[in-house]
């Protein structure tokens, strides 16, 4: 089952009802990590880059990591104890997700009310007290708690997986 994409006011009216506090900056749209670059500056703790991801027997992750983590895509795998892993298509992440590439984002698990998506948290994007993530649009960046986005995620009932993502070294 397909459920529509929610929209930013749908998700910061969820985050009001499950009394989690947030602060909202608004920008340019950004598309990659390195367009955001300046916003990292502005904006602290840690910051976001997320990966929708299809393994060969179908299976979906979201894995959010931190923005500079250059994830081993080849290693991932054996981590997650997947098949091989390939980017999902945009027309799946709308599907599954409702949102476009660039704006994927944590807070996209509120349009995933069948759990079709295994989360997986970058361990070290966990060391932060707080965390950023576009509200379902890259057009703003979303802080919150550490854990409260935990709770956000077990709200939407996705239970992520913490794990220490391998990494590209040089």
């Amino acid at each position: 089952m397909t459920a529509a994409p929610k929209q930013r006011a749908q998700l910061f009216a969820r985050l009001q009802q499950l009394r989690i506090e947030t602060t909202t900056h608004e920008h340019p749209a950004v598309f990659t990590v390195a367009e955001s670059e300046a916003l990292h500056r502005e904006i602290s703790g840690g910051h976001t880059k997320n990966l929708f991801l299809k393994d060969a027997k179908g299976r979906l992750f979201l894995v959010v990591a931190e923005s500079t983590s250059r994830i081993d895509l080849k290693a991932l795998p054996k981590v997650l104890q997947c098949a091989r892993l390939s980017f999902g298509k945009p027309d799946l992440l709308m599907e599954v997700l409702g949102v476009t590439p660039g704006s994927v984002t944590a807070f996209s698990l509120i349009s995933d009310p069948d759990q079709r998506v295994s989360v997986v948290l970058d361990a070290a994007l966990m060391e932060h007290p707080t965390i950023n993530c576009h509200p379902l649009e890259n057009t703003a960046t979303t802080n919150i708690g550490r854990d409260d986005l935990l709770a956000f995620m077990r709200a939407c009932g996705h239970e992520p997986m913490i794990l220490q993502l391998p990494t590209l070294v040089g």
